[in-house]
């Protein structure tokens, strides 16, 4: 049996009172049931230093040691907000021949305008976005006070597909990445 897919999730948002940490919360909670994944959670409002018992790593360090990325992102003014393209910035390398799965929401379009552009960048930081996706239109009537999901179906379903398929990516691409490294491709 392989080693579990190491998967930080990253959440997108650092706005006060964000609703981003309600599904951030159900995606980690996926991600556990789900039973093939370590999880690294990656929160650009957390100050690491202020973490006790954690071992401060960089986050080039934390993003590098992932064989995998889901990115939980709201949809802000039709885009994704500016602290997750200053995350995504600070790194190169460490996103290289990596997939990089999506969970959105916001209004009517759930967050799928801030996904599309997202594609786009991670493309430039070759990275392999993962086609199927979780969105939240009208996230905040979806979810109840306790942060479950009022119908849970429909998201249970999307989730269970994007984690086999990020599984799937994760695993090839980390044996490519042991047989051929990617920085030596070209």
């Amino acid at each position: 049996m392989s080693e579990p897919v190491r998967v930080a999730v990253i959440l997108g948002s650092t706005r006060p009172g964000r609703f981003c940490d309600t599904v951030a919360r159900w995606t980690v909670d996926q991600i556990a049931v789900n039973g093939k994944f370590q999880i690294e959670l990656i929160d650009p409002a957390e100050q690491p230093e202020a973490i006790e018992g954690r071992a401060t790593l960089s986050l080039q360090d934390r993003l590098g040691q992932a064989d995998a990325f889901i990115v939980v992102t709201p949809e802000y003014n039709h885009g994704y907000p500016a602290p997750l393209k200053e995350l995504i910035d600070s790194a190169a390398a460490e996103w290289h021949a990596k997939p990089v799965a999506f969970v959105s929401y916001g209004g009517v379009s759930g967050g799928l305008r801030a996904v599309e552009q997202l594609r786009l960048v991670f493309a430039e930081l070759h990275a392999v976005t993962i086609r199927d996706s979780v969105s939240f239109p009208g996230a905040w009537e979806q979810f109840d006070g306790t942060g479950a999901l009022r119908s849970p179906e429909r998201a249970g379903r999307a989730i269970s597909t994007l984690l086999a398929r990020l599984n799937w990516w994760a695993i090839a691409l980390r044996n490519a990445r042991a047989t051929a490294p990617y920085s030596l491709s070209a």
